[in-house]
């Protein structure tokens, strides 16, 4: 872990010159550019918003469309950056193949990409919380925590993935199926308090639903996570984050003979 911390560091000037060609790349010969990063959470949020606060109406969240956006901008993050750092090694087989450069800077770069975007769209759920007339608690000093276990989940995720999907093409369309599969599961268009008590174990236990959680406790409720939700997390991202490293140094000297 400390040499991928070091190799990090040391080319932290390539990371950031690849984050800003990626931007750039994503919406090149777009009318609106950048402008996307905000409209795409926008109107899927308006989707959402339409079917879950009109057709199938949760009468117990006060404020649905910030709660709807609360969890939504945190799931494009992890979404976008999961599918992207899974094929970040098969997409780039040019840079790879190149034999001093370092692969496992690829997954970094698409985490850090998606990370940037959701930084970006912030300040709309701010806009969105001051426009209903919400508080601002001392609690968003604790955001920076929450983003920080975030990123470090998804950079273990995207290292495993990203290595194994190298060697075995079907894990970018599992990863597909299963994030749509995960989504469902977070409290993101649904409050916590509508699932019945014997399906609990599926928040409780899911770290992506904790996070959704946390979210929500530091942005909207003004409250602090508590302490075995938060370790629970915290191991399970440091566990990700290790299995991930294993993994991807285990299989990285075969990536450019298979691509």
């Amino acid at each position: 872990m400390v040499e991928y911390i070091k190799e990090l560091y040391k080319y932290r000037a390539l990371v950031w010159a690849l984050v800003t060609r990626h931007l750039a790349s994503r919406y090149r010969g777009s009318a609106l550019g950048f402008l996307w990063s905000f409209l795409n959470p926008l109107c899927l949020m308006l989707v959402y918003m339409l079917v879950f606060k009109y057709y199938i109406r949760f009468n117990s969240v006060d404020n649905y469309t910030v709660f709807l956006f609360c969890g939504l901008l945190p799931w494009i993050w992890f979404s976008s950056a999961l599918i992207e750092g899974t094929n970040a090694i098969v997409s780039s087989g040019h840079l790879v193949t190149k034999s001093m450069f370092p692969a496992h800077l690829l997954p970094t770069v698409a985490v850090l990409t998606s990370m940037v975007h959701f930084l970006f769209s912030l300040p709309l759920l701010f806009i969105f919380m001051f426009f209903y007339g919400m508080s601002f608690y001392a609690t968003l000093l604790l955001l920076p925590f929450v983003i920080v276990g975030q990123f470090l989940l998804l950079y273990g995720a995207t290292l495993l993935l990203s290595a194994l999907n190298v060697h075995l093409r079907d894990v970018q369309h599992v990863v597909g199926n299963l994030i749509t599969f995960l989504f469902f599961l977070c409290p993101i268009l649904y409050p916590l308090e509508v699932v019945p008590e014997k399906f609990r174990f599926t928040m409780e236990y899911n770290p992506l639903a904790l996070l959704t959680i946390f979210y929500h406790d530091v942005i909207i409720d003004g409250a602090v996570p508590g302490v075995l939700p938060v370790v629970y997390f915290s191991v399970f991202s440091l566990l990700v984050v290790f299995l991930g490293m294993k993994v991807f140094s285990r299989y990285r000297e075969s990536f450019a003979e298979l691509l």
